[in-house]
């Protein structure tokens, strides 16, 4: 099934660049990084390991989650390796630049981000002990002299949290994983991060709730990161995209993941 998809969407691309002549070809279009990656037998995908259940970067120095197994399937389709580089929120686009064709792990849209077409919708919402539900029931509440927020630097949570945050006090915690262990342990009282994020954890840390994750505080998507202005790869991962999800792939990897 793989190499057939493989062969359908570089079909695709060749009846695309056909309709050009031969001359007119070599002018008007730029070398693809889906040719480069070809070539090099691999696909270097830049993921921060630090986001459940999107990436995660296990002790073993190994990834695991939905996005790590979707990354696996795009690499499959093209006939390469699929090859993760641990990278920070802080530093993702440095390093996307410099060592990766691709960026995966639960990466929100922002109008400075090239990227793929829409892989989920989500948005952001508060998670707090539940011992606290009645005092927080939404963010109004929750933004409040005394309240001690806590966020991840270097995303979209950074971004949500120094704009919408007034009154409570907002500290940065350096590490996504242990980051949601400070609220259990009373160190902070809560954190606002993707919707998806908020019922992951909950799974995880128990004495955890979201708040209103049906209720997002502003609309977002996740998407992949691509280089600027590279249409040939581009169509192919949105090529790519689109089958996982009309093939029910997409579907049984987010199921095993986010339900």
């Amino acid at each position: 099934m793989k190499s057939i998809i493989r062969t359908a969407l570089l079909a695709g691309l060749a009846v695309l660049s056909f309709s050009l002549s031969a001359a007119q070809a070599d002018e008007a279009l730029p070398a693809s990084r889906l040719d480069q990656v070809i070539k090099a037998g691999k696909l270097r995908i830049c993921m921060t390991g630090d986001y459940k259940p999107f990436t995660y970067y296990r002790p073993d120095q190994t990834f695991e989650g939905m996005d790590v197994e979707l990354g696996q399937s795009l690499a499959k389709s093209l006939g390469v390796e699929a090859q993760f580089v641990k990278t920070t929120w802080s530093n993702l686009m440095n390093d996307f630049v410099a060592q990766c064709d691709i960026a995966m792990g639960g990466i929100s849209i922002t109008l400075d981000r090239a990227r793929s077409e829409p892989v989920m919708v989500d948005g952001k919402a508060p998670i707090i002990r539940c011992a606290d539900k009645d005092k927080f029931r939404n963010f109004d509440m929750i933004d409040q002299p005394g309240t001690r927020a806590i966020v991840n630097p270097g995303g979209t949570n950074e971004r949500f949290a120094k704009a919408r945050y007034k009154n409570a006090t907002l500290t940065l915690h350096p590490d996504n994983v242990t980051i949601f262990q400070q609220i259990v342990d009373g160190k902070a009282d809560v954190m606002v991060t993707d919707a998806s994020e908020t019922r992951w954890q909950s799974k995880l840390h128990p004495e955890l709730c979201p708040v209103q994750p049906d209720q997002p505080l502003q609309f977002a998507e996740k998407a992949y990161l691509l280089p600027r202005g590279d249409v040939a790869f581009k169509a192919y991962v949105d090529t790519w995209l689109h089958l996982a999800k009309a093939t029910g792939e997409y579907q049984r990897i987010f199921d095993k993941w986010l339900k």
